[in-house]
């Protein structure tokens, strides 16, 4: 069975974390570093930082945070958001990320995922997918933080991308993001069983139990939370207790 990867993620304003619903009323939790920190010594496997408003901007503002993080946290990095070119994302690696996360930027140019992945490699290329339902069994792709329609097929689009060099797929519900009402396992499992790259769950995670769905229904390789951890409703060690429980085999890690 393969090791399913424990990641948390933070969505970044300007120099503070915030959590949203629907990646929308964003409220400000608090310093970025205090919760990369707290999450690393909890024993995630992985950041995922995400600068929210960078769209707005036209540019990644999450350099320092990133370079800060990189000096204690020795876990990977994943930083998306206003990657727009091979030298966004080569000052974010430079940086200390050991990823970068494109979305707008790869539905208005295709050709930046192949260029990334070419350069970098693909392991280092996470195309970002923002999805909406908008019937049973089909979601549209959106962009800049969940605004944005593209009248994208979120699974063609997930497939398009692998095939363009993307080597990881970070799938966010845009309908369950912040609600707690657990992962849309539909949307998982019809893009997870259409690509061969690792697909990362995130949006809608309201209990430890979610995992558990999203590995054995939606098929994902990796799980990413925010609002749970956030909010102390439970911590990287309970998820990984309730997963182990259930044969979902993750990383060891003594507390």
């Amino acid at each position: 069975m393969k090791k399913v990867r424990l990641i948390a993620r933070l969505d970044i304003k300007g120099p503070n974390l915030i959590k949203g619903i629907h990646l929308e009323g964003l409220r400000v939790i608090g310093s970025p570093q205090e919760y990369a920190l707290r999450y690393y010594h909890q024993g995630a496997d992985e950041l995922i930082y995400m600068d929210s408003v960078a769209s707005l901007y036209g540019r990644n503002n999450l350099s320092d945070i990133v370079q800060s993080a990189a000096r204690n946290v020795f876990v990977p990095m994943t930083v998306g958001g206003g990657v727009r070119s091979v030298e966004d994302a080569s000052h974010l690696l430079r940086c200390g990320a050991d990823k970068v996360a494109v979305n707008t930027a790869a539905v208005a140019h295709p050709t930046l995922v192949t260029d990334i992945a070419r350069r970098f490699g693909s392991q280092c290329m996470v195309l970002s997918i923002e999805a909406k339902q908008v019937q049973p069994g089909r979601w549209e792709a959106y962009t800049d933080n969940g605004r944005e329609r593209t009248g994208l097929n979120v699974v063609d689009w997930a497939k398009k991308g692998v095939a363009l060099g993307a080597g990881e797929i970070l799938l966010t519900s845009v309908d369950r993001e912040g609600t707690r009402k657990g992962f849309d396992l539909d949307l998982l499992a019809a893009v997870s069983s259409e690509v061969s790259v690792p697909v990362i769950a995130s949006g809608g995670m309201g209990k430890p139990e979610d995992v558990l769905g999203a590995v054995h229904t939606g098929s994902v390789d990796a799980i990413a939370m925010a609002d749970i951890l956030h909010y102390g409703r439970a911590t990287l060690d309970d998820v990984r207790q309730v997963a182990r429980k259930a044969g979902i085999e993750v990383r060891r890690y003594a507390v």
